[in-house]
């Protein structure tokens, strides 16, 4: 199973069982998700954080609100299957995502 880990800051270990860390690729911005998913595929699961810290102009980056729009208007994937968790410490943005990735889904499941 093919897992990815979004966070500018913690690592897999801080969040999951130490057992499963192993089975983890980790990105820390926004431009590493897409080019990740854009050159490996789609992942089975995704972690993700939301606020990604600064970018190097010293402006917020794009945050894992961003890359779960970019997954459901910008990559073209069918995400129908994907497994998810928002392991990010800001509620609103948390409801965001969780909001966001549950109706799409929820979408392309009726399609089918």
């Amino acid at each position: 199973m093919k897992k990815l880990f979004l966070d500018d800051i913690r690592t897999v270990e801080m969040v999951y069982d130490k057992t499963t860390v192993t089975d983890f690729d980790i990105v820390r911005t926004y431009e590493e998700f897409v080019d990740y998913i854009n050159e490996k595929g789609l992942p089975d699961f995704i972690s993700f954080d939301n606020d990604l810290g600064l970018d190097e102009n010293g402006k917020l980056a794009k945050d894992g609100y961003a890359a779960a729009k970019w997954l459901v208007y910008k990559s073209g994937l069918d995400i129908s299957e994907l497994k998810y968790k928002i392991h990010s410490a800001n509620p609103v943005a948390s409801e965001q995502i969780r909001g966001l990735l549950d109706n799409y889904i929820r979408f392309l499941k009726a399609k089918k």
